[in-house]
């Protein structure tokens, strides 16, 4: 049997390093390519001498598909392609393809200028790195050879982020990459058609989280960051430059204005000028009402939030900064918590998830002692809140999404291994299909059944209808009787006289014979007329004829009579039928071999 084989290279039971290697129909596809933010040596990019232990990657890959710009999507792509080696397509969305370099240029920035990381990828590698990506429309079906296709579909999460159906033939996968089943601020939900593949790919990070309503954690996100200024603290609040910055940007923007607050309200780094460049520019992408203002009022241009710099960190008095990188491991965010950490009237509020390993991890779960840099220890006073502005789908939307593609089975990665096996559990019971979750580095194989779709001939149908009985069951197989003709790799099931006719040969008859012994003292032509009557009296629906030439038809069936060489009383009856009356055929012989009534 076909079977479909995944294998994570990375967030397989764990977050980060996304980077999954699917064999579908001979056909070799890597889903992803991240960096894992918790770590800084090998451990960081995905181990691709799984593929391949010497030479290029090319060779064994059919395309590489990136889901969204997110770091632990595509951080390795550069790494992957130019310095392991890969010529092959790479596909992604036209905002990913914008955004995508601009972050992987600033997070090599901050590796290889700032922390003098050696063994990393060059701007010029992102450059002709980038050189390689087809830009990918919704629901637009793209041929990446003559037997796989690809399909991307809106996934919410962040601007450009996709789901991704991969067909081969009639097997098919779902990569759902991050994904959102909630509009937001600035985008729409997730959306799938109900496609059925043999695999449905999902991202579990929020595997066993139901998360409240929205405007309760919107409601007391703007309460803490309000009283925490009123009081004259400082507000940190870690981001990654797209995403929940602008989600949370609009939402401050509005509130600060209907209050009418005086408190400065600061995004560092250059990166959010461009962002919110690219937002204008995929306005397409976004919700419903940010497309209907935009004429009036854009939401991207903001009237009380300003570039910030540096120096600002060290100014008195209340301000409310976003930070990049979102999870606390490197960069501005990092610098200015070090400054603030120590005044328990700051405040930092952790919008989404933390990887194991990272700073913001460590001050979620409590810590309030960190080991810096050069063995330094810092001491954390300032108020620590976490609040899920993350554009993940919980548990109910995960639900959602599987009943909404029809999987015949589930595979989860991205989240921990022991949510998983919760929502694994749910899954299972729910749907009744079976649900995967492959550590990094094992091997789920899946069985695919394969429906070999067939073309029916109009007469063929026709004469079904016309034999009479119950009008087919559509849910129900019905057999039908016809010859299969294979014509440019189509298949066709039409009737004999029109498959002899379209192939140009001549009929032959195939007739079954069978010998039956039967003791009757009678003369022959006696016994063929014993025999006339008794089949008579016995099959009353059928057409029984006795034909001058001394046989007896039964339909198509024919039956003689001779007498043994040895013995006169013992007769030889040759029954001989076509194939279409072989059940008659058999069901007379068996009669005829019980004797025949005295």
């Amino acid at each position: 049997m076909p079977e479909i084989k995944v294998t994570p290279l990375g967030a397989g039971q764990d977050v980060g390093r996304s980077c999954i290697l699917v064999s579908i129909g001979g056909k070799n596809i890597m889903l992803d390519c991240g960096m894992h933010m918790g770590y800084n040596d090998d451990r960081r990019f995905p181990d691709f001498s799984y593929i391949t232990q010497n030479g290029r990657l090319t060779d064994f890959l059919d395309c590489v598909i990136i889901s969204h710009f997110h770091l632990d999507h595509c951080g390795a792509l550069p790494y992957m392609s130019e310095m392991v080696g890969y010529d092959g397509p790479i596909y992604m969305t036209h905002p990913t393809k914008a955004i995508c370099p601009i972050l992987l240029e600033d997070f090599r920035k901050i590796t290889v200028d700032k922390k003098g990381e050696t063994n990393f990828f060059t701007s010029q590698m992102i450059k002709d790195c980038m050189k390689k990506v087809i830009p990918l429309n919704l629901h637009q079906t793209v041929q990446v050879d003559d037997e796989l296709e690809i399909k991307a579909y809106y996934a919410g999460h962040v601007l450009g982020a996709a789901m991704v159906h991969i067909k081969v033939g009639s097997e098919s996968v779902v990569y759902t990459g991050d994904y959102n089943m909630t509009p937001d601020r600035h985008l729409g939900a997730a959306w799938i058609d109900k496609c059925r593949p043999d695999i449905l790919i999902s991202e579990s990070t929020y595997a066993t989280t139901i998360r409240d309503s929205k405007r309760c954690r919107e409601r007391d996100f703007l309460k803490k960051v309000h009283e925490s200024v009123e009081r004259g603290g400082k507000v940190l609040i870690p981001v990654f430059a797209l995403g929940r910055a602008q989600e949370l940007c609009i939402l401050l923007e509005t509130f600060w204005e209907r209050m009418n607050l005086k408190a400065p309200i600061y995004f560092s780094t250059g990166l959010t000028e461009k962002a919110n460049h690219y937002y204008k520019l995929f306005i397409t992408w976004t919700n419903q009402k940010i497309r209907k203002t935009f004429v009036q009022r854009n939401m991207f241009e903001f009237k009380h939030i300003k570039a910030f710099d540096r120096s600002y960190a060290d100014n008195p008095g209340p301000m409310v900064v976003f930070a990049t990188p979102g999870m606390l491991h490197a960069g501005q965010s990092l610098q200015i918590f070090k400054k603030w950490a120590g005044n328990e009237k700051n405040m930092v509020i952790m919008p989404g998830y933390c990887v194991q390993g990272t700073i913001g991890h460590k001050i979620l779960n409590g810590q309030r002692k960190l080991e810096m840099e050069g063995r330094a220890t810092l001491d954390v006073k300032l108020q620590v809140e976490y609040m899920s502005f993350s554009a993940h789908a919980d548990a109910k939307g995960i639900m959602q999404l599987v009943r909404m593609a029809e999987p015949r089975s589930m595979l989860l990665v991205h989240g921990e291994a022991v949510k998983m096996e919760f929502l694994k559990g749910k899954i299972e019971q729910e749907f009744s299909i079976d649900c995967y979750m492959p550590a990094n580095g094992e091997t789920a194989s899946v069985t695919t059944n394969p429906s070999v779709p067939v073309d029916i001939s109009l007469n063929l149908l026709k004469r079904e209808m016309a034999l009479g009985g119950p009008l087919p069951d559509p849910k129900k197989p019905r057999a039908m009787h016809g010859t299969l003709i294979m014509k440019e790799n189509s298949l066709k099931l039409v009737s004999s006289e029109q498959a002899l006719k379209e192939l140009g040969l001549n009929e032959h008859q195939l007739r079954f014979t069978c010998r039956v012994q039967l003791q009757d003292p009678h003369s022959d032509s006696d016994t063929l007329h014993r025999i006339y009557s008794h089949l008579k009296s016995v099959l009353k629906d059928y057409t029984i004829q006795h034909l001058p030439d001394g046989t007896v038809m039964v339909e198509s069936i024919v039956i003689k009579v001779s007498s043994s060489a040895e013995d006169a009383n013992t007769k030889v009856l040759l029954l001989s039928w076509s194939y279409q009356d072989e059940d008659l055929g058999s069901y007379l012989s068996s009669l005829l071999k019980k004797g025949l009534p005295t």
